[in-house]
């Protein structure tokens, strides 16, 4: 988890532009994905200032300003700016900047920052970049695909052959985001996103050739720097005293964070095809999601046929 980001990071993923105050850009730091609109502040009115959070200056912060007498519209702007805290001012729509806000935050080391886009747009825009930079991270061990636009997991014991399953995978199609360690965030309340640290992006390992670079070998195409984990299938060395579901109808679940992620296990055994099995679970489980559920289509033609032969 990265506790701040840089007012220059901000800068660089959202396209703003610098009105002044570029040279403090690296060494302001953001350490909240909230955003403050001061409205309450321009009338006076500071016992709750979040003065750690950006101010965002809209249509309706600019106007208000604009009708305040000069020298309190001063005196406003001077008591906004605190020094070590405050990380940066937003204007939106390209409004012009209140000149007393300018001096300001030149005389405090705060940079003003401009965009194009609307109030609103920018706002989320801004708390979406925030929250994924902000957001608490843990590694897990596997193999994160996408296949057919689902994000699949694929875990298991080291030497399983998750890695050589990606492999079949990717030269199906399919694209790798991740292999040996997924780092992981949650994006919201039923979503978490999976991606390659920095160090391994792109590259595969496969016991007895080494480390291969996929994008190197197999095109742009056959990558992706992350993807929602929409299912987690999990692989196991076939025992014969070890039951593994037939029907489809053990529900299993991986909590991660504060999300529930649909898990399957698949047994591992020579002769088996892992590449179609993972991908048809993907199929499934999508299908599932759109309604059609085989199982519960083979329990009903199977209580149709009790029915019959008891009549």
């Amino acid at each position: 988890m990265s506790d701040m980001v840089s007012v220059e990071s901000l800068v660089r993923a959202t396209g703003m532009k610098v009105f002044s105050g570029g040279k403090y850009l690296s060494t302001k730091m953001i350490t909240t994905s909230d955003i403050s609109r001061p409205g309450l502040e321009l009338t006076g009115y500071f016992d709750y200032y979040p003065a750690e959070r950006i101010q965002l200056f809209g249509m309706t912060e600019v106007s208000f300003a604009r009708k305040m007498d000069k020298q309190k519209r001063r005196e406003i702007m001077e008591q906004m700016c605190i020094e070590d805290v405050t990380p940066c001012f937003v204007i939106s729509r390209y409004l012009p900047v209140p000149e007393e806000l300018d001096e300001a935050a030149k005389a405090h080391g705060i940079p003003v920052l401009r965009s194009k886009l609307p109030t609103t747009r920018l706002s989320s825009k801004v708390t979406d970049f925030l929250e994924t930079q902000l957001a608490e991270r843990k590694s897990l061990h596997g193999v994160l695909v996408d296949i057919y636009g689902l994000g699949v997991l694929i875990t298991g014991d080291s030497g399983v052959g998750k890695s050589e399953t990606a492999l079949d995978l990717i030269k199906r199609g399919h694209r790798l985001i991740a292999d040996d360690r997924v780092d992981v965030y949650q994006k919201d309340e039923q979503t978490i996103i999976g991606e390659a640290p920095k160090i391994l992006r792109h590259l595969l390992e496969i016991r007895g050739i080494g480390i291969i670079d996929v994008m190197n070998l197999f095109g742009a195409g056959a990558v992706r720097t992350e993807t929602d984990i929409s299912l987690i299938v999990h692989l196991e060395n076939w025992s014969p005293d070890k039951q593994f579901d037939r029907l489809g109808t053990g529900e299993q679940k991986l909590r991660v964070f504060d999300v529930d992620i649909p898990k399957i296990s698949i047994p591992v055994k020579i002769g088996r095809n892992l590449a179609i099995i993972i991908e048809a679970a993907a199929m499934n489980y999508r299908a599932k999601t759109m309604g059609y559920d085989a199982t519960k289509l083979f329990e009903k033609n199977l209580n149709s046929l009790i029915q019959e032969n008891s009549d």
